[in-house]
């Protein structure tokens, strides 16, 4: 059953978990998340085996301030998050593969080149390098944004990238 970890307390969820902004969670084999992600990115991480993974819907990045230095909205924080749980379960984060989603320019119309998806995606990507995991798909940046599932098990995560200016949805 997947857990759903709120600070401070760390509850187990029936069914399909939807990760709603600043959400970690850890499941078994089996276990489903979902989340929606404009320019948050959402990380995923699983053992290589595909039994035990995790997953978080980063909102900021950067460091945060001491009173939020536990909110996992913040990257640092989230990731310290689902580094500690797989810890738990026997599982080195360094043997981990990611998935990274997200980052869209939700406002295209006002930033062209620098936003906040792009330095969202900047920030986790050297995160995840400087920590030794290495990167096994991404769907990031774009003007849109995606619907991300995931089944912990064999299958990869799968993303729907929706563009609004188009009206229409490509999956991958």
């Amino acid at each position: 059953m997947a857990t759903l970890i709120k600070k401070p307390l760390t509850k187990p969820v029936a069914g399909p978990l939807e990760l709603m902004p600043g959400d970690v969670a850890l499941g078994q084999a089996g276990d489903q998340f979902k989340t929606l992600l404009g320019s948050c990115v959402s990380v995923v991480l699983t053992d290589p085996r595909r039994t035990v993974g995790a997953m978080c819907h980063i909102v900021h990045v950067g460091m945060p301030n001491a009173e939020n230095r536990h909110n996992t909205a913040y990257g640092v924080a989230a990731m310290h998050e689902m580094f500690t749980q797989l810890r738990a379960k026997g599982i080195n984060p360094r043997m981990c593969e990611a998935y990274v989603f997200g980052g869209g320019n939700m406002f295209p119309h006002l930033f062209r080149e620098k936003h906040v998806g792009a330095s969202n995606v900047e920030w986790v990507l050297h995160y995840l390098e400087e920590h030794g995991v290495s990167v096994s798909d991404h769907c990031l940046g774009g003007n849109g944004y995606r619907k991300l599932s995931w089944t912990v098990g064999p299958q990869d995560p799968v993303v729907e990238t929706v563009f609004p200016e188009q009206g229409t949805a490509h999956g991958r």
